[in-house]
């Protein structure tokens, strides 16, 4: 499978449809397709070969779009930065996958010179923006006005589509790569949900493009005929107006986005019923959150995704009759159906269901491997599936249950103590907007359970208040034996809590 053969029969069929809307750029298929093919041209004539790596550093766009096609038009590997990196991050992974050309736009441009820096060995610089271009690179729309299109290189099946840099929540990034293969393979698998996209509607891009998650339902939206539109950077009004102003169909958000957008001000001064699907991930979703959010988007169905980038990214699915159970919608659903999932010991045997151990998955989505890291690679995929690090149950109707990263576990007097449970509980009191729970240092216990939370506006919060409601729902090694305030959680792109930075806020605060 390839996934510029959409592009083809997208021409054939439908070629004045609207392809890309970005602000008041609209684009239908052809002129598009036409913009893909002259990038794609671009590339070559900068001497870009089959099989280099084109990185892109940019919020989301329709060049994004672009991109995402272009390169592998021109038979190239894409590489999406991260763009909440520091520059030495970035110079770090460019210079690990040997990246020679990089899109870079307005807002990271004055970025170039420190990546130039730890990357000196870097070629050509594209810039993608309105502003003046920076010395030493070139500009992308002369670049695409001035070249030739290029014939596709219809690269397909076990060719490799991208190097995706990992979030880094457990240690320093490592490269998965994906091939054509991987990515068709979860495309297809998601949208024979029947709840994914819609077909030929409109997809709003409010989740950074640089993360699979979107370029998951990007791609799906290419399968399915979108219009795509893109929020540049996510606000909650920017996403309800473009919402309500153009006819969005369906998006990809993550839970604490959807809290911002139904606890904002614009939330009833947009007409947002003609939103069908949203899609959100990461972590599962508040009961309070989630009835807010059905009232407000009346006629949406709502669908969680678990996976992970090396998973390309899906696993399971929670579809939209699940979510009507409220002991279902604490799971992340059951396996998608491109995927085979299981839950198991140590050594890898399957447990019972409803006993904790590893989630691990296989399928045709699964990554080829880690760039130049083939130990890793072999410890990931032993035995031929994706070892998740995340720890869960499964009932027995095959619905997952995650309960924590397994390097996030709390071992507490000796015994294992799952955040996601503590948690759920800690996110009941009135007081709580958001939390999570860590484990810290304890000369007692090893560790103790220790709650990181946001508070309401205006609200207060004692530690023995929170530990007097979680003594009614939990047992009492689980409940929190310390307590501190942030005024925001420090999340990862995909939209996860970075826990181990506020390990580390915790010990220098103590």
């Amino acid at each position: 499978m390839e996934i510029t053969q959409s592009l083809h029969r997208a021409a054939q069929l439908n070629p004045d449809r609207p392809f890309t809307v970005d602000g008041d750029r609209l684009r239908t298929v052809s002129q598009g397709i036409d913009r893909i093919a002259r990038l794609a041209g671009a590339l070559h004539g900068l001497g870009v070969a089959e099989g280099e790596r084109v990185a892109m550093l940019a919020l989301n766009s329709d060049r994004y779009h672009e991109y995402l096609l272009a390169v592998p038009w021109a038979g190239a590997v894409v590489v999406p930065i991260n763009f909440r990196w520091s520059p030495a991050e970035i110079a770090f992974s460019l210079k690990e996958c040997d990246a020679t050309v990089i899109i870079i736009d307005d807002t990271f441009a004055p970025m170039l010179p420190a990546i130039r820096e730890g990357y000196p060995e870097l070629k050509t610089v594209i810039h993608a923006g309105s502003g003046a271009a920076p010395a030493d690179s070139l500009d992308y729309e002369e670049l695409v006005a001035a070249s030739e299109p290029a014939e596709d290189a219809r690269r397909g099946g076990d060719d490799l589509y991208g190097i995706f840099y990992t979030g880094g929540t457990t240690g320093f990034p490592k490269g998965v790569m994906l091939t054509q293969e991987n990515m068709m393979t979860s495309a297809y698998g998601t949208v024979a949900t029947g709840e994914f996209v819609t077909p030929r509607g409109t997809l709003m891009h409010a989740a950074p493009m640089f993360h699979l998650a979107d370029i998951a339902i990007w791609l799906g939206g290419i399968v399915s005929e979108s219009t795509h539109t893109f929020l540049a950077a996510f606000t909650p009004a920017g996403a309800l107006e473009m919402m309500a102003n153009s006819g969005v169909t369906d998006s990809l958000l993550v839970p604490t986005m959807i809290q911002m957008m139904v606890d904002s001000p614009a939330a009833a001064e947009n007409d947002l019923s003609g939103v069908k699907h949203i899609i959100y991930g990461a972590s599962p979703i508040s009961d309070a959150v989630l009835e807010r959010a059905k009232a407000l988007f009346s006629n949406a169905t709502f669908l969680q995704a678990y996976g992970m980038t090396e998973l390309a990214p899906v696993a399971t699915v929670l579809l939209a009759a699940d979510h009507a159970d409220p002991v279902l919608r604490r799971s992340a659903g059951r396996a998608a159906p491109h995927t085979e999932v299981k839950v198991v010991d140590e050594n890898d045997v399957e447990v019972p269901r409803g006993t904790v151990g590893e989630v691990v998955a296989r399928g045709g989505a699964t990554m080829s491997g880690y760039w130049k890291r083939p130990d890793d690679t072999a410890e990931a995929l032993r035995g031929g599936w994706m070892h998740t690090g995340d720890g869960g149950y499964m009932d027995d109707k095959g619905y997952v249950y995650i309960v924590d990263r397994i390097k996030d576990m709390i071992i507490t007097g000796g015994e294992n103590v799952y955040s996601v449970e503590v948690e759920n509980v800690v996110g009941k009191h009135p007081s709580v907007a958001t939390c999570a729970v860590i484990g810290l240092p304890d000369d007692k216990w090893g560790e103790r359970v220790h709650a990181v939370v946001v508070l309401q506006p205006g609200a207060t919060l004692e530690l023995e208040d929170l530990q007097m409601l979680a003594r009614e729902h939990i047992a009492g090694y689980k409940i929190p034996r310390s307590l501190s305030f942030v005024d925001a959680l420090p999340m990862s792109g995909a939209g996860k809590v970075l826990k181990r930075d506020l390990r580390e806020s915790a010990k220098v605060s103590a």
